[in-house]
Formats: structure tokens, sequence, C-alpha cells
């Protein structure tokens, strides 16, 4: 009775920590889309209005016909998507290695992906220029593509290690008895059953990507090459900024956020806890 009388005292509590969370939360995403709305004449109102008296929707129309925002997400979703399809491949080799394999300097070889984690990524701004420029790369997806898996892999490898030491090397030695190679093994035994554990780098590694702003604005210069986030800054500008514009073409930038959370969620959690508990 008593545990039932603590429960119920608690579950108040809880619900409107929870409620006051998702207001925080929204609040932002609300004022996004009155701003978007508001036309002109409501952006500057005093006070400021909660929501538009007329809504105007020629803000989310604007962005495509007076921005070159169509070019912006292409080159979004080529740059994450294919920098993301890399740091996959080469974290879940790299995981299954460190999880499987004792060698001379691993324990070192870890402290230093995560140490690599540890710098500000400004502090290689100009050392990434530099190495673009030699090569021919600036003002090129290659080098935007690149920079973002040398930003993702380190981590999403420790992500990677952290699932396959989750699953039991039990499996790995019955497919040896069977007859299978390690890759074998590992393509067609212990891969499959690690997609929490890539779904949930994938999520980091495309969120990365997705709100990169500083190494794309450097490493890019024309606007067929230009990301979102580039896209976007460009609204600002010196004497006037377009609110309404603004905040439409960030409701859009949303967008692939939100449908890669939905159709993904489920293998969020148990992603990102894998290797939480020992076996």
């Amino acid at each position: 009775m008593k545990n039932r009388t603590a429960r119920a005292k608690v579950n108040p509590a809880f619900y409107l920590i929870l409620a006051v969370s998702v207001l925080f939360v929204l609040v932002p995403v609300f004022w996004m889309l009155s701003t978007a709305l508001k036309p002109e004449t409501d952006l500057f109102s005093t006070p400021p209005r909660l929501w538009p008296t007329t809504p105007d929707l020629s803000a989310f129309v604007r962005v495509f016909t007076d921005y070159p925002f169509v070019d912006y997400f292409r080159n979004s979703l080529v740059v994450v998507s294919a920098s993301t399809l890399i740091s996959l491949a080469f974290s879940a080799l790299s995981g299954y290695g460190l999880s499987r394999f004792n060698f001379r300097g691993k324990g070192s070889f870890l402290t230093f992906l995560l140490i690599s984690q540890m710098f500000p990524s400004i502090m290689l701004l100009i050392p990434y220029y530099k190495i673009m420029q030699t090569f021919g790369l600036v003002n090129t997806q290659a080098a935007l593509i690149l920079t973002y898996v040398s930003f993702t892999i380190p981590f999403c490898s420790w992500m990677m290690y952290g699932y396959f030491k989750s699953i039991p090397r039990e499996l790995d030695e019955a497919a040896a008895i069977d007859g299978a190679s390690r890759f074998g093994t590992f393509f067609r035994i212990v891969l499959p059953l690690t997609v929490p554990g890539l779904v949930a780098t994938a999520i980091y590694s495309f969120i990365t990507g997705w709100n990169e702003y500083i190494f794309a604005l450097i490493l890019t210069s024309s606007e067929d090459m230009k990301t979102v986030p580039v896209g976007i800054g460009q609204l600002i500008g010196q004497y006037k900024i377009q609110w309404n514009d603004l905040m439409a073409a960030s409701l859009y930038a949303v967008i692939p956020l939100m449908i890669f959370f939905i159709f993904l969620q489920r293998y969020l959690i148990s992603g990102l806890t894998a290797g939480g508990v020992k076996n």
C-alpha cells in the first residue's frame, strides 16, 4: 500500500515535468511557424502577436521561387546521405574488429578515438581547407563528404563497438564451426543483429552532417554547391532580415530530420543503450 501511495504521489509531478519539457521544446517551433505565416505588417507589431491576424503562406512559396533552395536541399541530401553511408560502413567494420580481436595498441586506439572528439572542430578549419585546396576539392561535394566522414567515423565506431560487444561471441564460433568465413559471419550472422545500433549511428551521422554550417560555408563558394544551413544563413542580410522567409526555410530544413526520426525511432533507444549492460 505504501508503494502504491508513493507512486500515486510521484506520478503527477512526473507528468507535470514532462508537460513542461514538451512545452519547452514545442514553443520555439510554434513561434517559427507563427512568424513564417505572418505578413510583413505583423512581423514587428507591438505588442507581438502570437498568431497572425491573416495567415500568409507566401513565405513558404518564396523560399523556392526567390531563392535557390532546391539546389541547397539537393546538395545537403547528396552530401549527408553519402557521408552517412560511408560512416556506417567503416564504423561497422571497425566496431566489429575492435569487439572481436585483441591486438597491441587496442586500448590506445580506443582512447585516441575519444580524444579526437574533445577538440572543437573550428580548430581544424584551416588545415581542412588547405588539404582540400591541395587536392583541388574546394567547392565540391567531395570536400564536404570527406570532412563529414572524418567527423563522424570516430564516434560512430565507438557506438558500434559498444553494440557489437553486447552480441555473444558464441554466434561467431557457431558460424565458424559451420564453415562460415570471418566476412561471412560478419555479413550474414552478426550484422543483421545490429540494426538498432546501425540506425542510432545513422541518425547521429545524419544530424551532424545536416546541421553543419561553418565547414560548408568555407569549403563551398558557388550557389550550386551550398547546403541548406548556408542557404538559411544567407537570408540574414546586412541591413534587413526577412524573418518570415527565414522561419519558413528553417521549418523546411526540419522536415527531413522529422521523417528520419518517424521511421527509425523504434530502433533508436535500443541502439543508444546497446552495450550498457554486461553479459
